[in-house]
């Protein structure tokens, strides 16, 4: 069972209805709870029989806007489609949910309402991207501006419970983005906790530091940050890949010879277009919580929605947070162990 907050989003809530409809045929046999106004949705459930067989509306009288305050979230949040939807998961009436509403409160209620896991922090913020290899996942996106040596490494090891769970990657290799690959370069935190990644036995391989550019490259499984340097890398990434398809589109305008080349070139076009589509890798998992929380793009389609329900279903699958509980004892038991004292 997977819970909708079907209220949030821009185009909320036909996108997320006519979303959950898409995802149907990967996940024929997962059933959903729609959270929201429920004579909103019973029209709109109507037009998808096959959704409507699998999923149970369930009325929310609130609904969080996009431009409150996750203070405000807080206060207000009793009845909305998101905290019920959030509040399924902790009751154990649905094994994930997914939202496209306001990124801070979701976060915000996901903490209150679900509790972190023992042995993390911070939730983090978590996707995944395509590479010249395949794809990569990358944490955090924004979550934590500041973060320091235990952050990172806790942030590592739920970034290989991540790739694991939605990659298929069994043995994930995690790197560290820094701005060189030298042991002497970075910040502190960056430096410590290379070193505790370096000296400790997880269940995943330790690269050590990587540059922007390994980022496209695929040189990790998994690239681990802070939430400001990640979330400009992802905005970086996202900007480059619009670029180049705008460059693409007025190259092939420019003349009769170089249309009849995009005639030509149109089935790799095609090809590249949808390995580089956004809505192919919508969905950024909240991390680290005691329940599986997914974050889709409030701006997304149908087509993205549907993503988004998918990843949340995988890390269901994969029992993600029952995977990373040994990697997380082993973090704590070095934590707590004494310093040597040199003699």
């Amino acid at each position: 069972m997977i819970a909708l907050d079907v209220m949030g989003g821009d185009h909320a809530p036909d996108m997320a209805i006519d979303g959950a409809a898409l995802a149907l045929p990967r996940l024929p046999h997962t059933r959903f709870l729609l959270f929201g106004d429920q004579a909103r949705l019973e029209p709109l459930l109507k037009r998808h029989p096959k959704l409507a067989h699998q999923a149970e509306i369930r009325h929310a009288a609130n609904v969080i806007g996009a431009g409150d305050k996750p203070s405000q979230a807080l206060r207000k949040s009793a009845q909305s489609s998101m905290r019920l939807a959030i509040e399924a998961v902790r009751d154990g009436q649905a094994a994930g949910a997914v939202s496209a509403g306001n990124t801070g409160a979701l976060l915000a209620l996901g903490m209150f309402v679900l509790k972190t896991q023992p042995g993390i922090d911070r939730p983090a913020m978590v996707s995944y991207f395509p590479t010249s290899r395949g794809e990569s996942a990358m944490l955090d996106l924004g979550a934590n501006v500041q973060c320091d040596s235990r952050n990172l490494v806790q942030f590592a090891i739920l970034g290989a419970g991540f790739a694991r769970s939605v990659l298929g990657v069994e043995r994930p290799v995690v790197g560290l983005l820094n701005i060189g690959a030298e042991d002497l370069k970075g910040n502190d935190a960056v430096r410590e906790a290379a070193q505790i990644l370096r000296e400790s036995k997880f269940g995943f391989d330790f690269h050590g530091f990587v540059e922007g550019d390994d980022i496209g490259a695929g040189t990790v499984d998994v690239v681990v940050t802070d939430g400001f340097t990640g979330n400009v890398a992802l905005k970086v990434t996202e900007g480059t890949a619009r670029l180049i398809a705008s460059f693409l589109q007025l190259a092939f305008r420019r003349s009769v010879f170089s249309k009849i080349g995009y005639l030509l070139a149109k089935p790799a076009l095609d090809s590249l277009r949808a390995k580089l589509d956004p809505r192919q890798y919508n969905g950024a998992m909240f991390v680290g919580l005691n329940g599986v929380l997914v974050k889709s793009h409030g701006g997304t389609d149908a087509q993205g929605f549907a993503s988004a329900i998918s990843v949340a279903a995988d890390m269901v699958k994969g029992d993600f947070n029952e995977r990373i509980h040994a990697d997380l004892d082993a973090f704590d038991h070095r934590e707590a162990a004494p310093a040597k004292v040199a003699s």
